[in-house]
């Protein structure tokens, strides 16, 4: 069994694969937890489908937040006695990264650009909905060029809450009309359908400056929902990032498969 674990800044998401599938996947909060609480709740999860974490051989950690790389790679340590590997550009990706700075590249969208080529093909534009919507592309070659990073819907309605005093929290779906009678459907107008504006527009002119017709695949919280209202997506793959880190990790763990401390 091989644990793969993505941290993002709102969520962690955990991923066990048993002979190279994805069978179980978990989400916990990204909150500030030491590594025995972070344990607490890992453990209820394999408890809860009668695994045994004793049989986990392989961890690979993709983090955008390193102060919880550190707290989940001492937490692995610890209570699997495995050393973890981080997932960073300086490893086998299987692609170039022709980012100007490629340690800026967040481990997240490396992933996602690793899986989404090795399952689509190229060229490709990768949508990603988490606290921020970021476009990846990569070209006809493979090579990962870099992208566009845009404010996350639920961070666009988060600040709007917080930052205006009468306007209040929402819900995110789409309104049965743009134009809105009520301050609640204005807000959902504006975020849900300019998010959907925003996304066709810039995949749009990505795909003129690739020059050519790419494929276009989301993933994160809402792209299943964003994709109902556009044509623009070709797929949802709402386990990107995991598969991405696992691909990582088989090209980069020693032939056994088991990376020790």
């Amino acid at each position: 069994m091989k644990l793969m674990i993505d941290i993002g800044n709102t969520n962690a998401v955990l991923g066990l694969f048993i002979d190279d599938k994805l069978l179980y996947n978990w989400r916990m909060s990204s909150t500030g937890r030491t590594e025995d609480e972070c344990w607490m709740v890992v453990d209820s999860f394999f408890t809860h489908k009668n695994l045994k974490s004793e049989n986990i051989t392989g961890v690979s950690i993709s983090s955008v937040v390193p102060e919880l790389t550190r707290v989940y790679s001492r937490m692995i340590e610890k209570y699997l006695q495995i050393k973890p590997l981080i997932i960073g550009p300086d490893l086998n990706l299987g692609m170039k990264i022709l980012y100007q700075d490629q340690y800026a590249v967040g481990a997240d969208r490396i992933c996602d650009a690793v899986a989404g080529k090795a399952k689509y093909g190229t060229p490709l534009i990768i949508l990603d909905f988490g606290t921020a919507t970021t476009f990846d592309c990569i070209d006809e070659q493979g090579n990962y060029l870099g992208g566009v990073i845009a404010p996350g819907i639920e961070s666009a309605a988060t600040v709007l809450h917080h930052k205006a005093a009468k306007l209040p929290k929402i819900e995110l779906h789409f309104p049965s009309k743009v134009i809105g009678d009520n301050t609640e459907e204005s807000m959902q107008s504006g975020i849900m359908f300019g998010s959907v504006q925003m996304i066709e527009g810039i995949v749009e002119l990505i795909s003129k400056e690739l020059g050519k017709n790419p494929k276009v695949i989301a993933t994160g919280g809402l792209a299943g929902l964003i994709s109902e209202h556009t044509t623009i997506i070709d797929f949802v793959d709402d386990n990107l990032n995991l598969e991405g880190i696992y691909l990582i990790y088989k090209k980069n763990s020693e032939s056994d498969g088991k990376i020790y401390v």
